[in-house]
């Protein structure tokens, strides 16, 4: 119902769907979570997995595009429903965005070697299937600074 909660929205779909896919990628199945509920059509494996980024990767961007300056009022709409959605152009501009985030370098503070935060879903949902498997004694989650 406002520009922020709109940039978040969109935030957590493109975070999920990347969630979903690592998930699967690694042998997992990202309808059975842990903590959300399943239900028919939502990946609660995966939004189970997306919790320990939601603030460091997904609440960080949107604070950082409004901060910059990137994303400003005029990229939204307002429905007569009350329902505030972005325009194309800001999506495009958003989705570029989050394409050059997900290619910035951190070090990984589990494993210790640069990766991209593209392959942060990736390397997360690898930990835990190797957790379920027996290979790791506990899932280490991604405690970023």
């Amino acid at each position: 119902m406002d520009n922020v909660n709109a940039m978040l929205s969109f935030a957590y779909t493109l975070l999920a769907n990347d969630m979903a896919s690592a998930a699967e990628t690694v042998g997992l199945d990202a309808y059975v979570g842990f903590m959300h509920q399943d239900r028919p059509g939502r990946p609660s494996l995966a939004l189970d997995l997306m919790e320990e980024l939601r603030g460091v990767l997904a609440d960080k961007f949107v604070l950082t595009l409004i901060n910059r300056r990137e994303i400003t009022e005029g990229a939204f709409i307002k429905k007569e429903n009350g329902a505030v959605i972005m325009t194309d152009d800001a999506r495009r501009e958003f989705l570029k965005a989050w394409q050059l985030k997900k290619q910035e370098k951190i070090t990984h503070p589990f494993i210790g070697e640069k990766i991209s935060w593209g392959l942060v879903p990736y390397a997360q949902s690898l930990l835990l299937a190797r957790y379920l498997r027996g290979d790791l004694d506990e899932y280490p989650p991604f405690l970023w600074k």
